[in-house]
């Protein structure tokens, strides 16, 4: 059994993105993972301010929900991130949240500290765009989630990413349940994949 930190960063609770979210969980849960699943919005997370405290202490001088979330970030095997498209890549919320593991990269980078690189772990991002088209509009999001899953040291697994969600909505997709309920329970022992549907 693995610790799963499912990471939900989208305001509209119970829409698409955490549908989509669920549909993987529920794979991991019956494989027997064990599940801490947050909702952004609903932390006190302050913007970094670029004060670069974290690059000389290695910890982030604003203390707030993000201490909380710090210590399930070390305390996890394996990382789902989920967010809506807004303007081409993740959310405020979700940026606010990613821009806050700027002390990993001190850690890593400006201390030269040897921050969980003995463990394997792994992470997998999750996506939705209303936009019905099909190629394109993720493109800019990848960078920044292959920045994040390299700051806390984790394997960048893969991408499920489904457009046209204002025409369809994820409850709607019987098509891609199956699939989605696989990769929760595979998660542990995954292939890297890029999956646009």
């Amino acid at each position: 059994m693995r610790k799963i930190l499912a990471l939900m960063g989208s305001s509209r609770i119970n829409k698409n993105t955490n549908i989509l979210l669920d549909l993987v969980l529920k794979g991991a849960e019956e494989k027997g993972h064990d599940i801490n699943k947050i909702y952004i919005s609903r932390e006190n997370i302050s913007p970094c301010t670029g004060c670069n405290y974290c690059g000389t202490k290695g910890e982030c001088i604003i203390k707030d929900d993000m201490v909380k979330i710090y210590d399930y970030i070390d305390n996890s095997d394996i990382f789902i991130l989920a967010s809506p498209l807004y303007f081409n890549t993740v959310n405020g919320i979700t940026k606010n949240l990613i821009d806050r593991c700027q002390k990993y990269w001190s850690i890593k980078y400006q201390l030269g500290k040897d921050y969980k690189r003995h463990f394997k772990r792994v992470g997998i991002f999750l996506a939705v765009g209303g936009a019905s088209y099909s190629q394109g509009h993720f493109q800019a999001i990848v960078p920044t989630i292959d920045l994040f899953f390299k700051a806390i040291n984790a394997e960048y697994k893969g991408n499920y990413l489904i457009s046209g969600t204002d025409d369809i909505p994820i409850w709607k997709r019987e098509d891609i349940k199956g699939e989605l309920y696989e990769i929760g329970y595979n998660i542990d022992n995954l292939n890297s994949f890029y999956i646009h549907r």
